[in-house]
């Protein structure tokens, strides 16, 4: 089984084979937790590309340690801090828009796409039409051109793994049955930082109070997403393009203790979660494995110290920005592109304290409404196209920032 029906189904590995990998966004959270998986299993896996932002120095000790044999940034100004970071390695460096899509092309049998936000579409959709086997950790492929996306997948016959954890709960928790034995899935939310907050409370959260997960260690922006549960939004817009749903058979629960992770109800009655520790090696290892099992991904969960399974309803009052997500999904066409656009310009500008935590959902509400008077949610027929809707939804955003700080004050 994989993500699609339409794709081939790959067989058991033999416990000798050797996979060969490449990490795209390796200095990363996920690319960092994968590679520590790969390290830890040097027998099972081989290094073929690795690629970064713009931390040479991170990603030449990356490559390094696992004997890459190309490695780039896409930064073209930290090309030559990373040619000479790995010296006489014997890496091939490269750098630039272009190097990132060759590191996607380099042969290899799995490839994680960990490059967060759009620069990550090309690269991983590079990987996609080769037939490769890709774990997708990158939302922007799914939120910005998931038609596109999943129907170049299933021409190439390319096998999609889902990385977050999420889709990865459900991926697992679907094998129990047929897809048509489906009644709903069910994504499970932590609440973030401000499950318990007024309303009043969350629109004056700071910076560093929206930056303290209580049980996850993310990057600043999906930890902020985390704060105002866009991330579940976005996860709902994954989960239609993963698994062909509409958006009434996928709901949202709050469930704090972070333990399951999603759930399937199934025709018949039967609810089949999948439940872990909140340790993105998991999933990770599911995936950077699959069909198989990786022995020892993280720790065990202890079950004599989970005390209780606690779920409740998502409060689109206190938090906004699951509303729009759902609008966005079922307005269709590029509306999820300038949803996510938006978002990402919002959450920069009150990490960077130009905005009020009230005012991200209320310049992604404000940017949506403007795309969609300005014609711009027309659904992208190209990878280029998704990119021009993004530039555009930036802009929009940009340009509506200053009134929405004012207003948020």
């Amino acid at each position: 089984m994989t993500i699609q029906t339409t794709t081939n189904p790959v067989r058991g590995r033999a416990a000798a084979d050797v996979r060969t990998i490449s990490v795209l966004g390796a200095t990363g959270s996920i690319g960092t937790s994968t590679i520590d998986l790969i390290l830890r299993n040097p027998r099972r896996y081989r290094v073929a590309a690795v690629t970064a932002n713009s931390n040479a120095a991170a990603l030449a000790r990356l490559a390094r340690s696992v004997d890459a044999k190309f490695a780039a940034v896409a930064d073209p100004n930290a090309y030559r801090e990373l040619k000479d970071a790995l010296g006489n390695s014997g890496i091939e460096a490269a750098a630039g828009e272009n190097a990132l899509v060759e590191a996607a092309l380099h042969p290899a049998d799995w490839v994680m796409a960990a490059i967060s936000g759009a620069t990550g579409l090309k690269p991983t959709l590079a990987a996609v039409e080769r037939g490769a086997m890709v774990g997708l950790a990158n939302k922007e492929c799914l939120v910005c051109a998931g038609a596109l996306f999943m129907r170049r997948a299933a021409h190439s016959k390319a096998t999609v793994l889902p990385v977050d954890s999420e889709h990865n709960a459900l991926f697992q928790a679907m094998a129990s049955g047929r897809r048509d034995e489906v009644r709903r899935v069910v994504i499970t939310a932590s609440g973030g930082p401000f499950r318990t907050w007024s309303k009043d409370a969350i629109a004056g959260a700071t910076r560093e109070q929206a930056l303290k997960h209580p049980n996850w260690s993310m990057g600043a922006k999906i930890t902020i997403d985390s704060a105002s549960m866009m991330n579940k939004g976005l996860e709902i817009i994954e989960a239609h393009h993963l698994f062909a749903l509409p958006s009434e058979q996928i709901d949202v629960l709050v469930h704090p203790q972070s333990i399951v992770h999603g759930m399937v109800e199934f025709l018949d009655g039967s609810f089949v979660a999948q439940l872990g520790p909140p340790d993105m090696r998991v999933p990770i290892a599911h995936c950077l494995s699959w069909p198989d099992r990786l022995p020892d991904a993280a720790a065990r969960l202890d079950w004599t110290k989970v005390t209780s399974l606690a779920f409740e309803q998502p409060d689109l009052d206190r938090f906004p920005a699951l509303r729009l997500a759902r609008q966005a999904l079922e307005a269709g066409g590029a509306a999820s592109t300038v949803l996510n656009a938006a978002n990402e310009v919002a959450v920069a500008a009150f990490l960077a304290e130009r905005l009020h935590f009230a005012g991200i959902a209320g310049l992604v509400e404000a940017a949506m409404d403007a795309a969609e008077g300005r014609g711009l949610t027309k659904e992208p027929a190209t990878i280029d196209e998704a990119l021009a809707i993004d530039h555009n939804s930036r802009q929009i955003a940009s340009e509506l920032l200053p009134g929405i700080a004012a207003k948020a004050s």
